[in-house]
């Protein structure tokens, strides 16, 4: 459960982000060519103020990724 950091209301959760005109929704990569995509950015939204967040549900291709930084 997300609260608005805001106005401290329960948020709205997994709401999908689609660009405007197109049925695709928006991904989160490594830069470069070709890279493994690391997620796909969901969204949460304030009722009562209308804040909006963006958030990644599964962080554990973010997590390898820190890890294997951390190692070089």
């Amino acid at each position: 459960m997300r609260k608005c950091i805001r106005c401290n209301t329960e948020m709205v959760e997994d709401l999908d982000i689609k660009v405007e005109g197109g049925a695709y929704g928006i991904k989160i990569t490594q830069q470069g060519l070709f890279k493994d995509n690391l997620g796909k950015l969901k969204c949460a939204v304030c009722p009562k103020c209308g804040f909006a967040e963006t958030y990644i549900q599964d962080t554990s291709k973010i997590k390898k990724l820190t890890l294997n930084n951390k190692e070089k």
